[in-house]
């Protein structure tokens, strides 16, 4: 296994600890997160019963492999236990998420449960917020002026595509790539994005995350929590 894989496997399998037996669990996306839904998919079998809900389809498909009970938002008030990846997180454990391009069910999911676990190997781990493009997801009607509200601010975005082909969020959406450069007040940022007609949210995860685990390619892991 390749020194990245093995970092972002321990990271993903350390933050499974935290899942206890009857916990609602919300299961992210990504290369890191992946890790973790096949641990709990392994415990499962175990005995641990959990239910879960998937930030993407992608992860729902994986998680209906390894026999993970899912469930949706009908079925509950809160989740115990959150687990995603991040593209970028700093010191204060703020966020830059969406490379996958799950972010608005990444945040939707965050903010429904008691305990937001991020998972991230130890190259994910930046002084500021930035350096990672920040993906911002509109709608496709009237996408053009969005854009230009963005560049305006900017924020220079870039229409992701995907095998030659505008990408299509789960929710049918674009995502708008935009490299503003060293974030250095990302709350402020969220904010003014999130308050452009046609944005529908951001990939700031701002104050959202409560704890971090950290994998390194020797294997060994550290755990942050918010302070």
């Amino acid at each position: 296994m390749a020194n990245a894989d093995a970092a972002k496997k321990a990271a993903g399998v350390r933050a499974v600890d935290f899942i206890e037996n009857g916990m609602k669990v919300g299961l992210g996306t990504g290369s890191t997160a992946y890790w973790s839904i096949m641990e709990i998919g392994a415990r499962v079998k175990q005995g641990l019963q959990v239910s879960a809900i998937a930030t993407s389809i992608q992860s729902e498909e994986l998680a209906r492999e390894q026999h993970i009970p899912l469930i949706t938002f009908s079925q509950f008030d809160y989740l115990d236990v959150d687990i995603d990846g991040a593209d970028e997180v700093d010191g204060q454990l703020q966020l830059i998420k969406g490379g996958g391009g799950a972010l608005l069910r990444e945040k939707i999911i965050a903010s429904a449960s008691r305990r937001f676990v991020v998972v991230a190997d130890e190259h994910k781990f930046v002084p500021q917020l930035g350096a990672f493009p920040l993906p911002v997801e509109v709608t496709p009607f009237g996408w053009e002026y969005t854009f230009r509200q963005l560049t305006a601010m900017s924020g220079r975005p870039k229409l992701r595509q995907k095998d030659g082909k505008t990408f299509i969020t789960d929710n049918g959406n674009y995502i708008a790539d935009c490299s503003f450069g060293a974030i250095k007040n990302p709350r402020s940022l969220e904010a003014l994005l999130n308050a452009i007609p046609g944005v529908v949210e951001n990939g700031l995860f701002v104050d959202r995350a409560h704890t971090l685990v950290l994998g390194y390619a020797d294997g060994t892991t550290k755990v942050m929590n918010k302070i």
